[in-house]
């Protein structure tokens, strides 16, 4: 009897154990394996749990759970208070954004000319640019770095680097993978294509950037321009389309593997008997949001047509697809046209992708901005601009900071003052302005 007295004693203690009663640190670790609305639900339980669930560190583990350990690094060390940062806070005004602010930044005596079409990215703390094209068709060959470092700077002190490099181009693709630049193909003023890669480093020894022609073998994807490329992981990289021989668009993927030393790398086609694949295109755009996907959108078609579809290509083990994503146009907001080519396409922080600009099948060029997320399907969001008012472009190129909050854009095509003789106003821009995340 004493037995069973003391049996039904402790299932008792264990039946009113309440789980707040569990240590801080392993509720965390709970809270941190489900969704966010899962949290927000648990929260509303009783008053001790929204005071659980008002944490500042648990906050700051959901933003590091979903936005990655070097986003969050880099908003501490851009921020002047570090401590004083509310997580929360942060993370709830940033899913509901709904606006940007631009600025315009003051260049140093010396900067890169107008452009479009180039390479706009930022690499160990700087914005690197080459290349482009510009008025009356040439190309041009110059490489250009400007130190960012972690905090927002309204003048760019803009430095040519003297180096063998790639020849002259437009249409060209370069991404950053790990410390390392990679670029791709591109168009002369010759109308030739090219089908060479090359890489660019931070030289250890004197800070200098320089450039290398890539050995990759015999096996090389065929010479294009204006095709669209991303990452997809530390090692890898992803091209799509782009104008091939004979003006004809391509609708081909090629994966870039590299060697862990990053002497050499390895070209090979990723081919689908089975499943669907995006239609050949040019001028579309690819950005990685992280984990084993990367999103492609828009671009011009092989008959001349702008694009609006929107699919991922999923790089997970064994797999190498493409995915459709299906949305409806009538939910778009407003009723407003999608469909654009020579736009850009920046993941930003929080893994979405910001759109700005391009143009439509009119050759109309927009400023408007577009929030992109497949989390859930295909959530689009027009954004609101504040401050500086950018002219309408296509063919720029834009590229995030570190913190994925500022958003760099420089050059493209601009609408211009009608001359005689000309059939349409047209120039190439040499603007460079910030686009800030309001928060």
């Amino acid at each position: 009897m004493a037995d069973d007295a003391a049996s039904t004693s402790t299932i008792t203690s264990r039946i009113n154990t309440s789980i707040t009663d569990i240590s801080h640190d392993h509720l965390f670790s709970i809270l941190l394996l489900l969704p966010l609305e899962s949290i927000l639900s648990f929260a509303m339980t009783c008053k001790k749990t929204t005071r659980l669930t008002q944490s500042h560190t648990l906050w700051k583990s959901i933003c590091t759970r979903d936005w990655g350990h070097s986003t969050v690094d880099a908003l501490v060390n851009s921020s002047s208070s570090p401590l004083s940062i509310d997580w929360k806070r942060l993370y709830q005004r940033l899913r509901n954004l709904d606006r940007v602010a631009c600025y315009t930044l003051t260049d140093s005596e010396t900067s890169p000319g107008p452009r479009a079409s180039h390479s706009l990215n930022f690499f160990s703390g700087c914005l690197v640019l080459f290349g482009g094209g510009s008025e009356g068709g040439r190309h041009l060959d110059d490489t250009w770095v400007a130190y960012i470092g972690n905090s927002f700077r309204r003048k760019m002190n803009w430095q040519r680097v003297i180096s063998e490099g790639p020849s002259g181009r437009f249409g060209h693709s370069c991404v950053v993978i790990g410390n390392c630049l990679v670029l791709f193909g591109g168009i002369n003023d010759s109308g030739i294509r090219q089908n060479d890669t090359w890489m660019a480093q931070v030289e250890t020894t004197t800070g200098a950037l320089s450039w290398r022609l890539l050995d990759v073998g015999p096996i090389t994807p065929p010479t294009r321009g204006a095709h669209a490329c991303c990452l997809i992981d530390n090692r890898r990289m992803l091209i799509h389309g782009g104008i091939g021989l004979s003006g004809m668009r391509l609708g081909d993927t090629w994966v870039l593997d590299l060697s862990e030393n990053l002497c050499f790398g390895t070209w090979h086609e990723t081919v689908s008997h089975h499943d669907p694949v995006p239609s050949p295109r040019s001028g579309h755009t690819l950005t990685y949001i992280g984990g084993s996907r990367s999103v492609l959108f828009g671009g011009r078609g092989i008959g001349y047509e702008v694009l609006n579809d929107v699919w991922y290509f999923d790089s997970s083990e064994g797999h190498l697809k493409w995915v459709p994503i299906v949305f409806e146009l009538r939910s778009i907001p407003n009723g407003l046209s999608l469909p654009r080519v020579g736009h850009s396409a920046t993941l930003i922080l929080g893994g979405r992708i910001l759109i700005y600009g391009g143009e439509d099948s009119y050759r109309h060029r927009k400023n408007d901005f577009w929030l992109l997320d497949i989390s859930q399907g295909c959530m689009w969001r027009r954004l609101k601009s504040e401050g500086y008012q950018p002219k309408n472009r296509s063919f720029h190129r834009a590229c995030a900071d570190e913190s994925g909050r500022y958003l760099y854009v420089f050059g493209g095509m601009v609408d211009g003052i009608l001359q005689p003789a000309e059939p349409a106003g047209l120039r190439f821009d040499g603007e460079l302005f910030v686009v800030e995340l309001v928060l």
